[in-house]
């Protein structure tokens, strides 16, 4: 029996090849475009022989189209226009006034080192502008950049994609003499591309949007594979109007749907995320695997130089002087300036240059197309490992392990949250409730207002970088949800404090535990009942000092709400592991109804009041939600 190597096998084997590549690459914490581009090189022609783009015939340029359109889509995805905007003078000079820059260098690069002819140098210098979402949204979640450079980045990454793969088509239709105005063409070309592409896609991504944002009218189930096909359809659309200009359509449709409050939206972002990272591998393995090392090696250890200088002298060169009055401290532009790393656009430009070079005849193509993944590879390695200790040396990182994130903002948490603020430990609240935003504001807190299961919202709360995070909503199983996401998103899930209902039989405290958390409070709690006692100045609030044995203790009565404990000052939260030792200080809800059964209970337990009982009810403002605790609490 002999082995027919078909189309759809080659296919197969590149998209599982892929995937095990990038899950090696995530146990390793390098960058996964390492292993896919030696993976490619070893399954490919020259290696193994597994996997021969040719089989494919023109099926790659298919192949190359509807993984382009779905990784640009989720790329514009990413992208927050209220970021954008407070960095947007930096990240349109480097877009605009880096494409014009990085083409010159990157030209006298390959001109000067490998005594290039001008023509081949500028097409080159065209191949090398992008730098790609592919590869840099995984590094700056990687190693946690501070959140105003990594908009910069994952902007310039996704908007440059777009004006440099559209100069570099013009650029070859310039060198393929078809173009009998060259300037005049060239302007024409990239202007009608770039704007149709983009009408085009703002068009399909408000439809897809308004589709999305009407409950019901998508079947559920089906929102992911109408993106889908909406973000393919769009770039396909887009490219047979204007030849090139689906690039621009799908950046502009994922931008607009992700700016708009879609239904589902988090499941929308997962799913683009997860098919971007398998066509992203699918790509890299088939590209790599179509270049000759032959090619490389013709060009010699003189392409190391011309990487050399296009990190070291083009990019610091673009950054500096696209940030001249942009207000970007020097820490910003020397990270910046370091990293450029190539991704798959270009590689795909690349495979489309040489194509055509050889069908026109033109010598050149494929030693092109050999350097410029010469560039991929060396960049990609180089400044992807170094990143992170580059970003803690600068100290651009995210701060880690500090501070409180509360899910909800209800009543309950805003008084925690407070005695926490007013400690001087930072804290934030999240909550889909604009009622319940407000109230925190007004009572001086941040709040950011979305779906805590919501990623996006996540990544503004800056989840990672928190030491402790309270899920405190009056639904038990919004909080596990929450807790669940957390533990598996997270390698290292900060503390996680988890509110449950005794009265249910939904989350039990094993199921907690069994996520890393633990429940918060001490024991299961019926936050509906306390939140509405809080409504109606149906809660005392008391401080009483721990004089007890550490250790096992009898446990306080239902109509009692331990809030945090002191510690030589420092407040912490009261959960199921908790154990007091003589001398806490802990802040305690009483129930007002069940006052002198709480009092009879104190009588009789190591239990002391601090200077005296505080017994002002919790007051809450005529036609307010928002408890406020009295001052002398």
């Amino acid at each position: 029996m002999t082995l027919e190597w078909t189309a759809a096998l080659v296919f197969a084997l590149a998209l599982l090849a892929g995937v095990i590549a990038q899950a090696i690459g995530r146990h390793a914490t390098v960058p996964g475009i390492i292993f896919l581009l030696g993976t490619g090189i070893a399954l490919g022609p020259d290696g193994l022989g597994i996997v021969d783009p040719a089989l494919l015939g023109s099926g790659l340029d298919s192949i190359i189209g509807f993984a382009v359109a779905v990784i640009l889509f989720e790329g514009g995805m990413r992208l927050d226009l209220a970021q954008l905007r407070k960095q947007k003078t930096v990240i349109r000079r480097l877009v605009l006034g880096g494409a014009v820059l990085t083409t010159g260098g990157a030209a006298l690069a390959a001109h000067w080192i490998l005594d290039w002819d001008w023509r081949r140098a500028l097409l080159f210098g065209t191949l090398v502008i992008v730098t790609g979402p592919t590869v840099i949204s995984p590094l700056v979640r990687r190693i946690r950049l501070a959140p105003s450079l990594a908009v910069v980045l994952e902007a310039e990454g996704v908007f440059v994609d777009a004006i440099g793969a559209t100069i570099a088509i013009v650029a070859l239709e310039l060198a393929l003499g078809s173009a009998s105005d060259p300037l005049g063409t060239a302007a024409l070309g990239m202007l009608k591309r770039i704007g149709t592409g983009a009408a085009i896609g703002s068009c399909g991504g408000l439809l897809l949007g308004a589709a999305l944002r009407v409950r019901k009218l998508v079947p559920r189930g089906m929102e992911n594979i109408l993106a889908l096909s909406a973000a393919v359809a769009v770039y396909q659309l887009s490219q047979a109007i204007v030849p090139e200009s689906g690039i621009s359509a799908s950046i502009a449709a994922g931008l607009v749907v992700g700016n708009l409050r879609v239904h589902r939206m988090e499941e929308l972002a997962e799913f683009k995320e997860q098919l971007t990272t398998l066509l992203i591998g699918l790509l890299f393995v088939l590209l790599a695997a179509d270049v000759r090392m032959a090619d490389v090696a013709a060009i010699g250890p003189r392409a190391l130089w011309v990487v050399a200088a296009l990190m070291v002298v083009v990019r610091p060169a673009v950054v500096w002087l696209s940030s001249i009055g942009a207000g970007l401290a020097w820490r910003d532009k020397l990270f910046i300036s370091w990293i450029g790393p190539r991704g798959i656009v270009a590689a795909a430009v690349a495979t489309v240059f040489a194509s055509a070079l050889t069908r026109h005849g033109v010598a050149g193509g494929t030693e092109l197309r050999a350097l410029v993944f010469i560039v991929i590879a060396m960049t990609v390695t180089l400044q992807g490992l170094s990143a992170g200790p580059l970003a803690s040396l600068l100290h651009l990182r995210r701060a880690s392990n500090t501070g409180y994130l509360f899910l909800g903002a209800n009543e309950l948490a805003i008084l925690l949250a407070k005695r926490f603020a007013r400690a001087g430990i930072a804290v934030e609240l999240v909550d889909t409730s604009s009622e319940h935003a407000a109230a925190a504001e007004a009572a001086g807190l941040k709040v950011i207002y979305g779906n805590g299961l919501d990623r996006r919202t996540l990544a503004k709360a800056r989840v990672d970088t928190r030491s402790h995070v309270v899920a405190v909503t009056a639904s038990e199983s919004v909080n596990m949800l929450f807790a669940q996401k957390l533990a598996d998103e997270l390698q290292e899930p900060p503390r996680l404090l988890v509110a449950i209902d005794p009265s249910s039989t939904g989350v039990a405290p094993e199921m907690v535990h069994k996520v890393g958390g633990t429940v918060l409070f001490g024991r299961g709690v019926e936050l509906d009942s306390w939140l509405v006692r809080m409504r109606h100045k149906g809660v005392e609030l008391v401080r009483k000092m721990y004089v007890g044995p550490e250790g096992p203790r009898d446990p306080l009565p239902d109509q009692v709400l331990p809030l945090y404990r002191e510690r030589e000052g420092v407040p912490r939260l009261i959960d199921d592991k908790t154990e007091l030792r003589d001398g806490d200080i802990v802040e305690l809800a009483l129930a007002i109804e069940a006052r002198e059964a709480i009092d009879a209970w104190f009588a009789t337990q190591p239990w002391q009041d601090v200077v005296e009982a505080r017994h002002e009810p919790v007051l809450v403002k005529p036609g307010s939600t928002t408890a406020e605790t009295p001052k002398a609490a």
